[in-house]
């Protein structure tokens, strides 16, 4: 992780202080950072569009360090970022963005029934939960393999766009749906080794983040060893009432 306090001119003019936290996962560069904004001069809104618009820069600096340039770039273009149509600035549109953001985030369980190429499945998964904000977990405990997906909800719920050339071409310019995303493209090989297409994750919980979650900071990948681990797991993110409901029943 790397913090950085810089301030960026305002749409005032006045210096706008701001704290940038990059999550950096095991992929980067080669993959985007998590990325998080806060102020205690600008809206839950606005910090989610200044976000936003960050990671659509980081697209461009792809596969080198970009850190250093993404902190410039905010730098440099707050103050029109924030004044921008959309960016949360304008009349009655950051109340109704704040209350969103204060019901919590949109959370996604998914089981995966396999992996055979298990580096380059958790290569991709890792490269789409950073193209699309996502933040969470996936989970390995002998043959269960759990994804657990935290972000915005239009980020995990919109459509995938079949008019891009491909799935990889798509999910680095749009946010997609994940489910779709995964069942679309060639994750995985089949048992003769062919690529194939992931036909059998499955859905097991989505709904808004309970109060009590602790949110995740980053998308993490977890090897763990028993039982107790997987539980303590959700109990550490305060999901221990989904173990029993979601999960006990895929290790028995």
């Amino acid at each position: 992780m790397c913090r950085v306090l810089t301030k960026a001119e305002g749409p005032s003019g006045a210096d706008t202080p701001l704290e940038l936290v990059f999550h950096l996962p095991a992929g980067y560069p080669a993959c985007l950072p998590g990325v998080s904004v806060s102020s205690e001069r600008l809206t839950r809104a606005q910090c989610a569009a200044v976000r936003d618009k960050l990671l659509e820069q980081a697209q461009g600096f792809l596969p080198e360090p970009m850190v250093h340039q993404l902190v410039v770039w905010v730098q440099q273009n707050l103050r029109h970022l924030l004044a921008a149509p959309g960016s949360g600035a304008g009349p009655g549109t950051c109340p109704a963005a704040s209350a969103t953001e204060a019901e919590g985030p949109w959370m996604t369980l998914l089981h995966l029934d396999h992996m055979r190429a298990k580096t380059r499945y958790v290569r991709t998964v890792r490269q789409w939960a950073s193209a699309l904000g996502l933040t969470g977990r996936l989970m390995f405990m002998g043959r269960v393999i759990l994804l657990l997906l935290q972000g915005h909800r239009d980020r995990v719920k919109k459509i995938w766009d079949p008019e891009r050339r491909t799935p990889a071409d798509n999910f680095l310019l749009a946010p997609q749906e994940y489910l779709v995303l995964q069942k679309t493209s060639k994750v995985d090989v089949d048992s003769s080794g062919k690529k194939c297409r992931e036909r059998m994750a499955s859905v097991l919980w989505e709904a808004r983040a309970p109060p009590g979650h602790a949110r995740f900071l980053a998308f993490e990948v977890k090897e763990l060893s028993s039982l107790d681990e997987l539980r303590k797991e959700f109990e550490t993110a305060g999901l221990e009432a989904l173990f029993p409901e979601c999960v006990l029943g895929l290790v028995k």
